[in-house]
């Protein structure tokens, strides 16, 4: 995710790492993701992808914005 993508870029990455995690626990209970590895794995990946985007996200974007942290 490096180079310059506009904030719109990182903001729609953010989107879509959290529409994955949505679709990879959906249909799981709490106990069986405890239990399953990959899970974990995918969902930690999907969150560093989310951080790495939130980090980058202009400064004009966030004083447009103050409630998004």
């Amino acid at each position: 995710m490096k180079g310059k993508l506009s904030s719109r870029q990182r903001i729609s990455h953010d989107i879509d790492a959290i529409n994955e995690i949505e679709s990879y626990t959906s249909d799981q209970v709490f106990t069986e993701f405890l239990v399953n590895s990959m899970m974990q794995f995918a969902c930690i990946k999907q969150l560093e992808i989310v951080g790495e985007a939130c980090n980058h996200v202009d400064e004009e974007t966030t004083n447009a914005f103050p409630q998004v942290e």
